[in-house]
C-alpha cells in the first residue's frame, strides 16, 4: 500500500444554492465538455459546475431529474450515490436502500421509538441515464452521426424496480431484503457505479458478508423509449456478482479507467474509519460470478485516503487531469470538515495522483 499523494485541491463554488448541496456531496463525474457534475444525498437534482480557472469550478446550475425521466413522486429524495458518463449519457443511481430513523437526543422515549421506525423513500430506486450536450441535460437528441440519445430509467414495479425484484431471490442479498434491513445496519446500499456502453457495475456499501464486499454487473437494454430493462446473460441470469476482499470495507464509488475498475472503499454502516482506493484489473471480460482475494490476482490496494474522524467521508471520485498528470483522481466528501469549507458557498475537493 502506497501513501496517498495529494496533488492539489479544487474549489467548488455553489453560490446561493450551496446550503442544499454542500454538506452532502456523494457523487462526481466529468463530461467531455469539461463540466463537473455532482450529486447530493438530499436532493432530486444533479448539479453542474463549470471551470472558471485552474482548480476553481462554479457557475452552478441544478437540473431536476424529474424533468427528464419519470420519478415515482416529486417529493421523496433520490439519495444520489453515484454518477457516471458513457457514450453521451450522464448516468445516476439512488441508494436503493431503506433507512432507520435516528435518535435526536431530546427525548429518550421518542428516540427509542424512532429507532424502531424504518422508512422508504421510493425515489431511491432510481437507475437512469440522461443525454448531456455541451453541459446541458436534454430528454433526447440526435448526434451528427445519426445516433439517437434518449433519457431512460430502469423499469419500475409497484414498490421499487426490476433490479430489486431480481435481487429478492438472490442467495446472498435476498435475506437482507426479506427482513428490510436498513442501509446503516449493513442492509442493501448501492453507492458506486461505473458504466461502459450498456454494461453497468454497481458497488455495494452493504451488505458486506464476513468482510467481503459485493459488485453487481448488469447489462441494460432499452425496451421502449424511456424504459430500460435487464438483459439476460449466460444461463438466463440477470446480473453477475463479484466478491472483493477490500479489507472489510464496503464500496463507496467506482470509476472505469481503461479496462480497470478503480474502487473507493470505506466503512459500511454508520462508521468513521479507513478509506482506501483499490484497482480491479481487466473487469470487462468475465462471463460468470467471480471472487477476488487481493493476494496474487487482479485486485490491488493503491493508497489510503487521509482520515478525519467524524467528517470528510470520501463518497465520490472521477478522473481529473491535474498539474501534468493525466491519471489523477478528484475525490469529493460528504459531511466535509470545517477546514474544507470556504465561506458559506464553497467547499474544497482533493486531487490525488493515481499510481501507475
Amino acid at each position: 500500500m502506497r501513501d496517498s499523494f495529494l496533488l492539489s485541491r479544487v474549489l467548488l463554488q455553489f453560490g446561493e444554492d450551496a446550503a442544499t448541496v454542500i454538506a452532502d456531496i456523494s457523487a462526481a463525474a466529468m463530461t467531455p465538455d469539461g463540466s463537473l457534475w455532482v450529486g447530493s444525498d438530499e436532493c432530486i437534482a444533479v448539479e453542474r459546475l463549470q471551470r472558471l480557472e485552474s482548480c476553481v469550478y462554479g457557475n452552478h446550475e441544478a437540473f431536476q431529474i424529474g424533468d427528464f425521466v419519470e420519478l415515482f413522486d416529486q417529493e421523496s429524495e433520490v439519495d444520489i450515490e453515484a454518477l457516471g458518463y458513457s457514450e453521451g449519457y450522464l448516468w445516476m443511481i439512488g441508494s436503493h436502500s431503506s433507512k432507520r430513523k435516528n435518535a435526536k437526543g431530546k427525548s429518550p422515549q421518542k428516540d427509542i421509538q424512532r429507532l424502531s421506525t424504518i422508512k422508504h423513500d421510493i425515489n431511491r430506486y432510481l437507475l437512469a441515464r440522461i443525454p448531456v450536450i455541451n453541459g446541458k441535460l436534454v430528454k433526447s437528441c440526435q448526434l451528427s452521426d445519426g445516433t439517437q440519445l434518449t433519457a431512460a430509467a430502469l423499469r419500475k414495479t409497484d414498490k421499487n424496480n426490476i433490479l430489486m425484484k431480481a435481487l429478492k431471490d438472490d442467495e446472498h442479498i435476498g435475506p437482507f431484503l426479506d427482513i428490510d434491513l436498513p442501509s446503516k445496519d449493513n442492509g442493501l446500499d448501492i453507492e458506486g457505479m461505473a458504466v461502459a456502453g450498456n454494461k453497468v457495475f454497481l458497488g455495494l456499501r452493504g451488505p458486506v458478508l464476513r468482510g467481503w464486499a459485493i459488485l453487481l454487473e448488469l447489462e441494460l437494454e432499452e425496451d421502449k423509449p424511456g424504459v430500460l430493462s435487464l438483459k439476460k446473460l449466460e444461463k438466463g441470469k440477470l446480473y453477475r456478482k463479484h466478491f472483493l476482499n477490500l479489507d472489510g470495507l464496503g464500496v463507496r464509488d467506482l470509476y472505469l479507467h481503461n479496462e480497470d475498475l478503480l474502487i473507493l472503499a470505506g466503512p459500511t454502516m454508520a462508521l468513521s474509519g479507513e478509506q482506501q482506493i483499490f484497482r480491479l484489473k481487466d473487469v470487462l471480460h468475465h462471463s460468470d460470478d467471480c471472487i477476488w482475494y487481493g493476494t496474487d490476482d487482479n485486485l490491488e490496494a493503491l493508497f489510503d485516503i487521509p482520515l478525519t474522524m467524524g467528517s470528510d467521508f470520501a463518497e465520490g471520485m472521477t478522473l481529473f487531469p491535474c498539474l501534468g498528470y493525466k491519471d489523477s483522481l478528484l475525490v469529493v466528501y460528504d459531511r466535509p470538515d470545517e477546514s474544507r469549507l470556504v465561506g458559506e458557498d464553497a467547499v474544497l475537493a482533493d486531487v490525488f495522483r493515481l499510481p501507475t
